[in-house]
């Protein structure tokens, strides 16, 4: 992604109309690198209850805060333990969100009343772009640019689908390059912790780390994205084991005459004009940045069923299966 054919096709002039919003109290919609925000500036109270209203999102859920220089690290969160940053050093900017202990400058209305933060500097060069030109010690607190519980959005189209004209301002990156959002660490009091993995391999983080990382995606500090029940389609999804699973519960929803849509990685097995097939890379990263568009559609098709195969057991895919077990709890329930 070239960052001057970026802001130059987009103009500065429409990343300085969305700076103006945010300094009067508006809110906007930014790309970044994992999906597109809903921000607001994190000095204008009012600002920040309008994304709560507007997503249907319940105050006690924390936004993550954005801003753009790692100088700024420590007016924004305190007590920063060294592998925090470690890890803000290597990873940002980039699709890592770290978990700390808020500064006074932090207000509750942002983080659910906690007394932690979610903190992350984006690398998508128009988010970039905006934080910067907001200024000096200033920030974007922002959830993602959706419906609260539903599928996140990976381009503008996305956005403006789901809200139309209550955002001030619809910043339009293009496609999201990830697709999935960014992987949560707790660093609070030094026990670093996964509580949503994303974006940023676990693998990469251990490397670095040179340690284990605990899986704890039910810690008891809320985080971003961390109910049971999240990034779901309206149309029921089920989660299939495995493609010999996927084809038999197939052929069982055809034989009911249930409208469905398989989302497999392997070829397609039944004709017919009630299962529409769905084929998927058979390689994580690709199928992360396609999954929400996948979801989109197929929710927009109006079919009555999502059948999707599980991805493999292992750690490259964890931020799929992650998505994909929240997205089937309604159906699971």
């Amino acid at each position: 992604m070239e960052t001057d054919k970026l802001i130059t096709e987009f103009t500065k002039f429409h990343i300085q109309q969305a700076v103006e919003r945010l300094l009067a109290g508006g809110v906007v919609a930014f790309p970044t690198e994992t999906v597109y925000g809903l921000g607001a500036d994190i000095s204008q109270p009012k600002a920040i209850q309008k994304i709560f209203e507007i997503k249907g999102r319940p105050s006690n859920h924390p936004l993550i805060v954005h801003f753009s220089n790692l100088s700024e690290l420590e007016f924004w969160a305190e007590d920063i333990p060294a592998a925090a940053w470690k890890l803000a050093e290597h990873f940002w900017p980039g699709p890592l969100t770290l978990i700390l202990p808020k500064s006074k400058l932090i207000p509750v209305s942002v983080t659910g009343g906690q007394e932690t933060v979610a903190l992350r500097i984006p690398r998508h060069p128009i988010a970039l772009n905006l934080l910067e030109q907001l200024g000096s010690r200033k920030a974007i607190a922002a959830p993602s640019a959706n419906r609260y519980g539903f599928v996140s959005p990976t381009n503008a189209d996305h956005v403006k689908c789901a809200f139309g004209d209550k955002i001030d301002v619809i910043l339009d990156g293009g496609a999201c390059e990830i697709g999935l959002e960014s992987t949560i660490i707790n660093c609070v009091d030094n026990n670093v912790m996964l509580l949503r993995p994303g974006g940023t391999p676990l693998s990469a983080i251990k490397d670095l780390l040179k340690q284990n990382i605990q899986i704890q995606p039910h810690s008891q500090i809320r985080s971003p994205g961390s109910l049971a029940s999240h990034y779901a389609t309206s149309t029921p999804l089920e989660i299939c084991p495995t493609s010999e699973i996927l084809l038999s519960r197939s052929s069982t929803l055809l034989q009911q005459g249930i409208y469905t849509a398989a989302v497999t990685r392997s070829a397609p097995q039944i004709s017919s004009d009630k299962l529409h097939y769905v084929l998927m890379p058979d390689e994580p990263i690709a199928f992360g940045k396609l999954l929400y568009a996948t979801l989109r559609k197929l929710d927009e098709a109006n079919f009555e069923r999502i059948l999707i195969e599980a991805p493999p057991d292992d750690l490259e895919w964890l931020a799929v299966a992650d998505r994909l077990t929240r997205a089937s709890h309604s159906f699971r329930k």
